[in-house]
């Protein structure tokens, strides 16, 4: 009985580990969780216009659950869902604040966008856009991906708040750049002596670490029941439904959300082993399907478009491998709906060593690039270098496909 219940997820008791699945998951949660804490922040600038922001929390909280439910179950593999953070951007600054929109035009944007992005994958269009991609491509979305996810880290250390580290050497001194660097180091020295689990052991002593070093606050309660996602209940607006202005944005959206999901697949998938021989990613229909009925999930929680997580790289560093792990991250942003204080004490400087060494396991990748064909390199090349320069995920995967079939068509 135990063994057809984790199947349904994926996990086979002969082929993988329980435990391992457990900590991968309890990994990615940790790294994930930040986008609780964000939410409302992003947001507030639209409480002019009367949004909701007390109901986004517990909105947030129950479109990323359902999401990464939907990974877990449909897909079955080891990756987390939630709101994403380009599209919060382009969602809040664009459409509401610079083009003057409401948030429910945006709303409906979002969820129009999801719908679109569900016929696209029951259809031939995305394996199309798949294949056309080279096997050396795909493996470089995996390392700029990996070099991507590294400099959030840095940047959520606070080293590169004000310029490079060797420009201001004070930054170094302080509390939470000193405990980044002793997790990096801790994170580092558990890689090297394969302890399982090590990842998430690093979070838990830096977090504890932080307590004394004035870095790690303390809530003042851990239990808090959460508000209601009433008020942002499918918030839509129809009146614009044939206007070419909403469609503009639901296109520029769809744009956006497919190339980032595929990228962060691609790259995740790679990290993983899981990249077959022929190019192929199992499962790929279902973990396309899972991100678009997260979207108009999401959308109808009020939320933004809901989109795979880099950050699920870490879990992936631990492990995982199965839809149990995305069922353990689920399980613990249900916990989080009521231990939310507890959760949002884990500081920057604990989970952002996490995430570079995720970037060290994702830029592993480039081996599989062949080198010698400058043809497929120079692609290869600028997809890994735009997507931290720019910090797009999609511009790195346009630059590197245009490169390609330019120096495809050169070559004849």
């Amino acid at each position: 009985m135990k063994a057809k219940i984790l199947s349904l997820v994926g996990f086979s008791l002969q082929q993988h580990s329980l435990k391992t699945e457990v900590l991968s998951g309890l990994t990615t949660f940790t790294t994930m969780s930040y986008i609780l804490a964000l939410m409302p922040v992003m947001f507030a600038p639209l409480t002019a216009q009367g949004f909701p922001v007390d109901s986004l929390l517990t909105s947030t909280t129950l479109a990323t659950i359902i999401g990464t439910l939907l990974m877990a179950f449909l897909a079955k593999r080891p990756f987390g869902q939630a709101p994403g953070l380009a599209l919060n951007l382009f969602f809040v600054e664009t459409v509401c604040l610079s083009l003057g929109y409401t948030w429910q035009f945006a709303l409906t944007a979002v969820f129009l966008e999801g719908l679109l992005f569900v016929l696209l994958c029951l259809s031939n269009i995305r394996q199309l856009i798949f294949d056309m991609m080279p096997a050396s491509l795909k493996y470089a979305i995996a390392a700029g991906i990996g070099f991507f996810i590294a400099m959030i880290g840095f940047k959520n250390s606070g080293l590169l708040a004000e310029g490079t580290i060797f420009n201001h050497i004070h930054t170094l001194v302080s509390a939470p750049s000193l405990l980044f660097l002793l997790g990096l180091a801790l994170a580092g020295t558990f890689i090297v002596l394969r302890v399982r689990g090590g990842l998430l052991l690093t979070i838990i002593i830096v977090t504890l670490i932080g307590i004394p070093a004035g870095v790690t606050q303390v809530p003042d309660h851990l239990f808090s029941m959460p508000t209601s996602p009433a008020p942002l209940f499918c918030q839509f607006s129809w009146d614009d439904l044939f206007t070419p202005d909403l469609w503009v944005c639901v296109l520029t959206m769809l744009f956006f959300d497919v190339f980032d999901t595929l990228g962060s697949v691609v790259g995740l998938m790679a990290n993983a082993g899981l990249i077959r021989k022929n190019g192929r990613i199992p499962h790929m229909r279902n973990i396309m399907l899972s991100d678009a009925i997260a979207t108009m999930s999401g959308a109808c929680l009020g939320c933004s478009t809901v989109t795979t997580y880099v950050e699920s790289a870490t879990g992936v560093a631990e492990g995982g491998r199965t839809g149990l792990t995305a069922l353990v991250i689920a399980l613990c942003f249900v916990l989080s709906l009521f231990l939310a204080p507890l959760f949002l004490a884990i500081p920057a400087a604990a989970t952002a060593p996490i995430m570079v060494m995720a970037g060290f396991y994702l830029f592993g990748s480039v081996r599989h690039i062949r080198l010698a064909r400058p043809q497929e390199t120079m692609p290869a090349f600028l997809t890994i270098l735009l997507m931290p320069v720019t910090g797009s995920i999609t511009d790195g995967i346009i630059a590197g496909l245009f490169t390609f079939v330019v120096f495809s068509f050169i070559d004849g």
